[in-house]
């Protein structure tokens, strides 16, 4: 089997699109760039697709690798018949092919091993034939000085036997599928569990599940508990069920040998295969677990990342608080900070008239046009302060999430930025600054410290990374970058650049100013050929001389513009945004070999609207004045809120106050819902109503049924 065959069975794409496709991940094309700018080549593939066809490529060539490990290992201990290199090449399954080299696999002795050192494989040998009667007659012949009597004799063999019937392949696959079909998850709590951590795991103290049904957040949930020292968890089938199996498929007869072989059967599913399939069950269960969760995170990253932005305006940001007071800051468009100040609006100094003459006095001196307020304590009175306060002109007023703004304050990129202010100033900066454009901001934080999943430190960590990062790359080439007010970590994220190139553009313009078009790119230090062909097109110069450079039109087409333009008589930039004269263009006329008919209809549309931005413009919204703390809740009260998380269970809402609610996913809309993002997106206006309220718990049950 060929890595294009091996693919094209589990991709839903034509075996010339998948040639190409990684035809062009070979050449260092990165996959923003072959989605975009390649499109006649792999046949449209979108991003998910391709990003698959990636990975099932590494998959097939770790199992290459794995089984040519397998084959030198077997060939080293003189073990490799024509029949068994036959079934290993022919095999591209991980899971048949350690089972292929269990055998063989180096291990700590065992007792087949022992019994093997004594002598009684033959014996072993007579037993598993099943041609013989007078078992023990026939045990006293291996008698010796380490073999003391018959029943030493027999159980040697049986230890071999043992070892051969769990090393046997069509016995593993069959107790494999009834442990994919039939396994259960059961729980138990810990004697001496910590009462107060059990409480968070109510529902698993006594639990039993199909494993195979069981919601990977409800599998992630255990884990986590046993982790915590809450309970103890089995995985199991029936053992009867299992050794009656078994035993079918080795006992021939009803002779003598029969009594031994179900001995020998028993104690291997017991000792051997029971524990070894249903960790294995458990580790594929988890996998699948960590997925679906990763899958949760990254859409829901994705959402958030993509956010509307407010734009180039000036903002005060507010970090909110009580005792310490609220930290406040001003920011000009491109989110440098102006001023800084603490006020202290609230209990215990309540210095509320100084504060609003503060702030007043912040907005006219630098010309505020929107007010942004941190969603962590104090978030409501703050606001419900500044909304007291009569401004000279109308300011916008958002609250913002927060999350996160802790991890960038104290880390190295926001020291880097703000050498001389404490943690307290940069967490205002980074408020102000996800107003004005999420993206931007957010891509400076760890993705995973944003808390939109579940379960995100539960879940393989490695795959997570590569999986948020993938998505944070996604959404920055989506939207393309100003590449000279753009940061470094944006920078980083942008087709080909990478973080020490990311370093190199920011320092090129420290030294020679702004950039005043794409090709001024290649005077970066190591930034290649390679690098400006995936890069170029997904970074933005606006009021450049060429108006295609604040555009997603690829500089390799530039030529196919112009000449576009020259044959409707027109200049370039005259031909950019006209769209009565874009639509008389004959696509066909324009094919070349680099550029087909679907790069050349992406060209026109780009040129109908260059550079606009993807993402929607922010909104304001405002929670209900009358809820600002889950103490002013009640049963039936139908309130605005955003949604804050989604989860395979459901969302979160944050209705105003410090804890959010669920609404399960029951309590959508009417009806069956099998996926949460079907009905909500990351930051939708919604109205819930309260179900119910645990005041104790901090818990708050919402729907969406009106």
């Amino acid at each position: 089997m060929t890595n294009i065959q091996f693919i094209s069975g589990q991709v839903t794409a034509p075996v010339k699109s998948i040639e190409n496709t990684l035809q062009l991940l070979n050449e260092d094309c990165t996959i923003p760039f072959i989605a975009r700018y390649r499109k006649d080549r792999t046949g449209n593939l979108d991003e998910v697709v391709i990003e698959q066809i990636a990975k099932l490529n590494q998959a097939f060539q770790a199992i290459v690798k794995r089984k040519e490990a397998i084959l030198k290992s077997i060939e080293e201990q003189n073990g490799l018949t024509p029949d068994l290199k036959q079934k290993i090449d022919a095999s591209f399954d991980m899971t048949e092919l350690e089972d292929f080299y269990l055998p063989f696999k180096k291990r700590k002795k065992t007792k087949a091993d022992t019994a093997r050192e004594n002598g009684l494989e033959p014996l072993a040998k007579i037993i598993m034939a099943q041609n013989s009667d007078d078992i023990d007659y026939i045990a006293s012949k291996y008698l010796n000085d380490k073999v003391a009597n018959e029943d030493d004799a027999l159980q040697g063999a049986r230890d071999i036997i043992a070892e051969w019937v769990n090393e046997n392949l069509y016995i593993r696959k069959n107790l494999r599928r009834m442990y994919n079909r039939k396994a259960e998850i059961t729980t138990k709590k810990v004697k001496g569990a910590d009462e107060e951590k059990a409480k968070k795991f109510e529902q698993y103290l006594d639990w039993s599940e199909n494993l195979a049904k069981a919601p990977s957040h409800r599998i992630l949930a255990i884990l986590r508990a046993e982790n915590e020292g809450i309970i103890k968890f089995k995985v199991d089938i029936d053992s009867d069920e299992a050794i009656d199996f078994m035993e079918q498929s080795v006992i021939k007869n009803n002779r003598e040998t029969a009594g031994q072989l179900k001995l020998a059967i028993k104690d291997s599913y017991k000792r051997l295969l029971a524990p070894a399939i249903s960790n294995e069950v458990l580790q594929e269960s988890k996998a699948k677990a960590d997925a679906t969760a990763i899958g949760v995170f990254a859409g829901n990253l994705g959402q958030l990342l993509l956010a509307p932005p407010l734009g180039e305006k000036r903002i005060l940001a507010i970090d909110p608080g009580f005792r310490t007071g609220c930290k406040v800051v001003c920011l000009d468009e491109k989110g440098d900070l102006l001023y800084n100040e603490t006020i202290f609006p609230h209990a215990p100094q309540k210095e509320t008239a100084i504060a609003m003459k503060k702030i007043r006095s912040m907005v006219n001196a630098y010309k505020v046009d929107a007010i942004s307020i941190g969603n962590g304590t104090a978030s409501r009175e703050t606001e419900h302060f500044i909304k007291k306060i009569a401004f000279d002109k109308p300011v916008q007023v958002f609250v913002v999430s927060e999350a996160g703004a802790s991890v960038y304050s104290a880390s190295k990129i926001a020291r880097d930025e703000f050498p001389n202010y404490d943690v307290t100033v940069r967490g205002a900066v980074s408020i102000g600054r996800r107003l004005s454009d999420p993206l931007a901001e957010l891509v400076k934080i760890e993705p995973k410290a944003i808390g939109v999943g579940q379960y995100q430190h539960d879940v393989d960590q490695g795959k997570l990374k590569d999986e948020l990062d993938t998505v944070v790359m996604r959404c920055v080439n989506s939207v393309g970058v100003n590449i000279n007010t753009a940061s470094k970590s944006l920078l980083g994220y942008v087709s080909g650049i990478g973080e020490k190139l990311a370093e190199n553009i920011v320092n090129y313009r420290s030294e020679n100013g702004p950039f005043e078009d794409r090709k001024q790119l290649k005077k970066v230090p190591r930034l290649g050929d390679k690098a400006y062909q995936q890069a170029a097109a997904f970074v933005r110069i606006p009021n450049a001389k060429n108006p295609l450079d604040n555009s997603a039109v690829h500089p390799e087409a530039y030529s196919i513009v112009e000449k576009m333009a020259k044959d409707m008589k027109l200049k370039t930039a005259d031909l950019v945004s006209n769209k009565e004269a874009i639509a008389k263009i004959p696509v066909n006329n324009y094919v070349t070999g680099d550029v087909g008919v679907l790069g050349l209809k992406d060209i026109l549309k780009e040129l109908e609207k260059p550079g606009l931005d993807p993402r929607k413009s922010a909104k304001v919204f405002e929670f209900d004045p009358n809820v600002r703390s889950i103490n002013d809740l009640r049963t039936g009260m139908i309130l605005p809120g955003i949604v804050n998380n989604i989860t395979n269970f459901g969302c979160f809402v944050d209705i105003g106050i410090k804890e959010s609610g669920l609404v399960h996913i029951s309590q959508l809309k009417d009806g069956f819902v099998s996926d949460v993002n079907e009905v909500v997106k990351l930051h939708q206006h919604v109205e819930v109503k309260v179900l119910e309220v645990d005041e104790t718990r901090k818990r708050i049950q919402l729907t969406m049924v009106l």
